[in-house]
């Protein structure tokens, strides 16, 4: 009986500790000290930058860094104080990422696909979106939280003495992947491309490019596989969404432009 009611106690006393908010108000699970996370996005970059060639094209690097600096002027007060670092890999892969501390990495192969200033602004927004939103932080408290619920799991199992332990186990498994992860990963995608709108459009560039972006990575990809089972949402959901707020993240553009002086970064 006692092993019974750990687990419902586990995850009641685990969200009772869960007292944050997203920006866009959604409830999350923080475990993680955000000083350690930032030291480890640091370490983690720095090894990056020993292992990946680092692109030496001067006109790239400025125009990535011009997108990046036009976005984070207009970030709060808080993220304009970090120490931010952008750096251009040399590598064919068409993707960008961002470590909490401050840290983003650009992949050449983007710049392929992004055709534009607003095309880029759409991508290293939604970057800049995962660390404001600390979802490093989230998706590493969600794994320890399922880490730790499957460990309870297992031993009420042993205890119980089932015979179908091991079948439950892999069923508990794919069942916290697919319904807590998976789906997890697909909240922070979302709200890292909302956050990233509003901001790419605050910041002067136009938000409509968001979508012509997506219509360029879903021609370049096979999107083979469904989206039940992909951490990141299908390019058509993810353009449906980014419609959806079409109509806010175009008031802000427009409020931008009519104060003149929008972002005009070179592409090389």
């Amino acid at each position: 009986m006692r092993t019974k009611l750990v687990l419902p106690l586990l995850i009641a006393s685990v969200l009772l500790a869960s007292c944050t908010q997203s920006p866009t108000g959604r409830r999350q699970l923080m475990l993680f000290d955000d000083k350690k996370l930032s030291a480890m996005g640091i370490q983690t970059f720095e090894g990056m930058k020993a292992e990946t060639p680092i692109s030496k094209n001067k006109k790239v690097n400025q125009y990535v860094q011009c997108v990046a600096n036009n976005l984070l002027k207009h970030t709060d007060a808080k993220w304009q104080q970090t120490p931010w670092e952008i750096v251009v890999f040399e590598d064919d892969q068409v993707n960008a990422f961002a470590l909490p501390g401050g840290k983003m990495g650009v992949y050449t192969g983007l710049l392929l696909v992004a055709d534009n200033q607003s095309q880029l602004a759409a991508v290293i927004g939604h970057e800049i979106a995962h660390v404001m939103a600390g979802h490093s932080n989230e998706r590493l408290s969600s794994d320890q939280f399922i880490s730790t619920a499957l460990t309870v799991a297992d031993s009420a199992l042993t205890v119980a003495g089932s015979p179908y332990q091991e079948q439950m186990k892999t069923a508990f498994g794919l069942g916290a992947q697919v319904g807590i992860a998976l789906p997890f990963s697909r909240a922070h995608e979302t709200e890292a491309d909302i956050m990233g709108l509003e901001l790419m459009a605050k910041s002067g560039f136009v938000p409509t490019e968001s979508v012509k972006l997506w219509q360029n990575m879903a021609a370049k990809g096979s999107g083979s596989t469904p989206q039940l089972l992909s951490s990141h949402p299908v390019p058509d959901n993810r353009i449906k969404e980014l419609n959806k707020h079409m109509a806010v993240a175009q008031s802000y553009y427009q409020q931008r432009r009519s104060q003149g002086a929008l972002p005009n970064c070179n592409k090389a």
